[in-house]
This record gives C-alpha cells, sequence and structure tokens, in this order.
C-alpha cells in the first residue's frame, strides 16, 4: 500500500476514534455504537474526506486553506475535536502523535498555484 494512502487511511481511523470518545462520554446508548447524530456526522466526515480537492497531498483539515464541511458540521466537528483531542492521547497515542505531525503539513490553495503545478497535482 502506498504509504500516502496509509495516512489517508490513519486520518480517517483518527477521525472515527474521536467520534467515538465523543458519542461514548456525551450521549446515553449502547458503548460499541454510535448515537444516529454521530454516525450521520462521521457519514458526513467520510464523503468529505473521500471528495477533498487535495487527495493524497490532504493536510489536517484546522490548517487546510478550503474549508469543505457545511457550517453546521464543521462546529460539530470542532466540538468534537476539543473533546476528543486532549483524550486522544491517552486512549490512541499513536494516532494523536500522528495526527499532531500531520498539523505541520503546508498546503497552497489552488488559486496559489501555476497552471503546471495544478496539473502535476491532479496527475497523482
Amino acid at each position: 500500500m502506498n504509504p500516502l494512502n496509509r495516512r489517508l487511511g490513519r486520518e480517517w481511523l483518527t477521525m472515527v476514534k474521536m467520534v467515538e470518545l465523543y458519542c461514548n462520554a456525551r450521549h446515553a446508548h449502547a458503548e460499541s455504537t454510535l448515537c444516529r447524530e454521530c454516525q450521520e456526522f462521521l457519514d458526513y466526515a467520510e464523503v468529505r474526506l473521500q471528495k477533498c480537492p487535495y487527495g493524497l497531498d490532504k493536510p489536517t483539515c484546522a490548517n487546510c486553506p478550503i474549508h469543505c464541511y457545511k457550517p453546521g458540521q464543521r462546529a460539530r466537528a470542532k466540538m468534537i475535536m476539543r473533546y476528543s483531542g486532549p483524550r486522544m492521547l491517552f486512549r490512541h497515542p499513536y494516532l494523536a502523535i500522528a495526527h499532531k505531525l500531520d498539523g505541520f503539513r503546508r498546503v497552497w490553495h489552488p488559486r496559489e498555484l501555476t497552471r503546471d503545478q495544478r496539473a502535476k497535482a491532479r496527475e497523482r
């Protein structure tokens, strides 16, 4: 498997674990499942990850110049990450540290790139 595909898979797994931590602590339900609202948010996040215009060069959402989440979903993501972020270091240290390191990735807004650079990015 391509290391960049693994990075996106790890980012998806990080999102799943964060939502699970948040949902298990905040909503009354069986611990092995997510509530309907959290599952809907996770489905939305998966679609957004798949449709990210940066593809394999995707930065963390907090450092992305293009915010593709709707305002309501973005606020929910922020709330989930504020709760789960500090707890991830104890529950899933590898994912938390890898996510923090991914936060240092720098990407350019597509309008800042030249035509040749945009063509090369599409080829990847």
